[in-house]
């Protein structure tokens, strides 16, 4: 086998489990944040929203700096540190006390993971161009999978073993992501310091600096939309079901629903890529995803908000590949981590703002706007990419 090839296979099951790690806690957070002494249900989802999304604060400051140090020393050991540290962060937060143990053990898990700011490049540098789309394709397929099936495991472990040894669970499979990685091979000479460039010299460096930035709002705003619901799933699919039996196994079942899509759709939406262009399933894709999240503020069960989210996953399958082939071709290799960088920050602020703001709203106006609002956003937002990337 090729080297690069299996360094992608080893890559998509390491980052399979560390996107497992990320989001398990999804559906049961707000029913640990109640364990932890809150119980006010208003108190609750703003709690899961301040929680959840406040370790992509961090990762969206520390993801440049990681990036930099990545182009100087090379990814993969900024890959094992990641990885290495999410395990030992899990084993941290099953052990919190209450939400302020739990809000700090998420900004260090931020601060000093950035594992896929150091992985995205890993695998675009070492793939031959003409199969980045369906190498890029099969990374989020792993990355995606991981974080959409982990609220489903995170579900049934709670069941299972309760929540505080879920953290334990997941965190020893974290660990075994990190010795996977070590097989992986990286073609890479380390950097002088003088050999880096300055963040000027970068953007002079861009030959389309105006389309990597409209990239990277592009990656904020998808991330604001799928992030706003997902940590008070829970609580919008006990509005709209009529027993609280299995709550956190049925959120995280509609969360898989996503997942399974995006594993089917992503290696073949990366060929298609290849072969008519990402800024065309780029814009096709942000339509599809700002259509679909206008239906799934008006359902009325659990199963017709798993069929509009499995629809949901496949324009997700479509969207982030091909930021990422885009950034890939747009992009001068001696600056390629940092700039990677700078989208993980994009994607880490919407991230936080759609779970910190998505919570509000949903205490304020209703959880059913939070969709409304997000449909809007994408919609606009695949005007914008039609005149700046497509006609380009």
């Amino acid at each position: 086998m090729e080297i690069w090839k299996r360094n992608l296979w080893v890559c998509c099951a390491a980052s399979f489990i560390v996107s497992i790690g990320m989001s398990q806690m999804a559906p049961m957070l707000p029913l640990y944040v109640a364990e932890l002494g809150i119980t006010d249900h208003g108190a609750i989802a703003r709690w899961s929203g301040i929680i959840f999304g406040c370790n992509f604060v961090s990762l969206a400051i520390f993801s440049p700096i990681w990036g930099r140090l990545a182009d100087r020393w090379g990814r993969k050991p900024m890959v094992l540190r990641a990885s290495l540290w999410l395990s030992l962060i899990m084993f941290g937060m099953g052990l919190a006390q209450n939400v302020w143990q739990l809000c700090a053990l998420r900004l260090l898990q931020g601060a000093l993971s950035g594992y896929q700011a150091a992985v995205i490049p890993l695998i675009a540098q070492e793939t031959p161009k003409e199969h980045s789309g369906w190498a890029l394709g099969m990374l989020f397929t792993g990355q995606v999978s991981g974080s959409l099936l982990g609220p489903l495991l995170g579900g049934w472990l709670f069941e299972l073993v309760g929540c505080r040894h879920t953290f334990f669970v997941i965190g020893t499979f974290c660990f075994l992501g990190f010795l996977s990685l070590f097989s992986v091979k990286e073609n890479f000479t380390p950097l002088s310091q003088s050999a880096i460039l300055s963040m000027k010299d970068v953007w002079k460096k861009l030959p389309q600096p105006n389309l990597i930035i409209c990239l990277f709002v592009t990656t904020l705003l998808m991330q604001f939309a799928t992030m706003s619901i997902q940590p008070i799933i829970t609580v919008y699919i006990a509005q709209i079901v009529s027993s609280s039996d299995h709550l956190a196994l049925i959120a995280g079942a509609v969360f898989s629903c996503s997942g399974f899509a995006s594993m089917l759709a992503a290696s073949r939406l990366g060929r298609l890529s290849d072969r008519i262009g990402p800024e065309k399933v780029l814009l096709a894709s942000l339509i599809l995803a700002g259509m679909d999240f206008i239906p799934q503020g008006l359902v009325t069960t659990p199963l017709e908000l798993g069929i509009l989210r499995f629809i949901l996953g496949i324009a997700i399958a479509g969207l982030l590949p091909s930021v990422n082939s885009l950034i890939r071709q747009y992009t001068p290799a001696a600056c390629l981590g940092r700039i990677y960088g700078f989208n993980q920050s994009a994607q880490f602020i919407g991230m936080f703002g759609g779970a910190f703001l998505g919570g509000h709203i949903a205490e304020s106006i209703g959880i059913r706007y939070v969709f409304f609002i997000s449909a809007a956003l994408l919609l606009a937002n695949a005007c914008w990419c039609r005149f700046t990337i497509v006609r380009k």
